[in-house]
């Protein structure tokens, strides 16, 4: 294992989070798009570094992230240095473009993720690696216990990095008083995104977003109607990754910070220890999707761990 050590100026885990978050740019990152059709009529953006390689990392950004986040241009840049080739997807309504139809993108829409690694395949593509980071990490993981023996035999190895595992206790943790400035920038994003989904299609209520001032409240709203859920606990209940774990057949890494803002107790599980497939390392620092070194290359550790699981293992 790789060892973490934060760095002595990020000395709270505020500061691990909001620091790469705002402040870290990624050079040297040219992707090339392709557009695929879903099956309903809607697309996907998909945005490639190509190395001519039959290696792939498929790379899943986090909740109204997108393939232009630091964090994703971090991993996608070290993986094509060691010549791998990259897609970076973004999911429906995060390619600054809104998508064509009511529903949008969730933890557990693993349909599209289904649909892009299918794509791939279509390539050629002999190996092929996911890489999540927050609300990506638990759709990779969900997807790879969904999958179970039935994943392609060209899925090689899976790494996911600040895992929400369990969405409704981590929904209420970062809602609470001591982290809401997340919230309250997660909600702003999402509320701006429904009332231009609204505009350009009919059958959205747009009446009930100012009455909204918590993540549950949205999903409850919003996320669990327009993709088929009874509720925000149901849609919980039935994305949360941690209910898919025990089903996962391929190498898989967990990564979790124990100081990260976003992520409930139930984000750290102890009972996998001996899971034949899945490692679980639970990091003292990190923060949320964090992980920084400073260093002349600019490259950080989560970029670092995921390269050297996906080539050993390890």
């Amino acid at each position: 294992m790789l060892a973490y050590r934060a760095p002595a100026i990020l000395f709270t885990n505020h500061l691990e989070t909001i620091y790469p978050a705002l402040l870290r740019t990624v050079h040297g990152v040219a992707y090339s798009r392709e557009r695929i059709t879903t099956p309903d009529d809607d697309f996907l953006d998909l945005d490639w570094l190509n190395n001519q390689s039959q290696k792939l990392v498929i790379l899943s950004h986090g909740l109204e992230g997108n393939s232009q986040r630091a964090y994703i241009k971090g991993m996608a840049k070290i993986f094509s240095m060691h010549g791998y080739d990259v897609l970076a997807w973004n999911y429906r309504g995060c390619s600054e473009e809104m998508n064509r139809q009511p529903r949008f993108y969730h933890s557990g829409a693993t349909d599209d993720l289904n649909l892009v690694v299918q794509h791939a395949l279509s390539k050629g593509y002999s190996e092929i690696n996911l890489v999540g980071f927050s609300l990506g990490g638990n759709l990779i993981l969900k997807y790879t216990g969904e999958q179970g023996s039935a994943l392609p035999s060209q899925v090689n190895r899976v790494v996911a990095f600040s895992v929400p595992l369990h969405l409704h206790s981590s929904s209420i943790k970062i809602t609470s008083s001591a982290y809401g400035i997340y919230a309250r920038r997660f909600l702003k994003s999402l509320k701006q995104k429904v009332a231009l989904k609204a505009s350009q299609m009919p059958g959205i209520d747009t009446q009930k977003l100012s009455r909204i001032n918590n993540l549950f409240d949205f999903d409850d709203a919003y996320t669990a109607p327009l993709h088929g859920f009874a509720g925000a606990r149901d849609y919980y209940e039935k994305c949360s990754s941690l209910y898919f774990l025990d089903n996962i057949k391929r190498p898989a890494l967990l990564v979790n910070a124990q100081n990260d803002p976003f992520l409930s107790k139930q984000c750290y599980p102890q009972e996998f220890t001996h899971h034949p497939y899945l490692v679980t390392e639970y990091l003292t620092h990190g923060g949320h999707v964090g992980f920084a070194q400073f260093n002349k290359n600019g490259v950080y550790w989560s970029e670092l761990r995921a390269l050297q699981f996906i080539q050993s293992g390890i």
